[in-house]
């Protein structure tokens, strides 16, 4: 089911997104509660430099595990 939905969500973002693009992803979420999800591993990410990047399937996986 992960990846039908990887197929269709978001097709128009690349792979691996910025924390910018991620904030959109969710809804144009606030900086703070983007902090938050990433800080607390809630959406996996990995931090180069003072960038964040994180992989399209984990956002797509947030979205459909937090309903559960």
């Amino acid at each position: 089911m992960l990846y039908e939905n990887y197929k269709i969500m978001f097709s128009n973002y690349p792979d691996v997104v910025n924390f910018k693009q991620m904030r959109k992803m969710l809804g144009n979420i606030g900086v703070s509660l983007g902090y938050k999800l990433l800080r607390d591993k809630t959406i996996r990410s990995t931090k180069i430099g003072r960038d964040y990047k994180i992989l399209k399937i984990d956002v797509i996986s947030y979205l459909i595990n937090k309903n559960d």
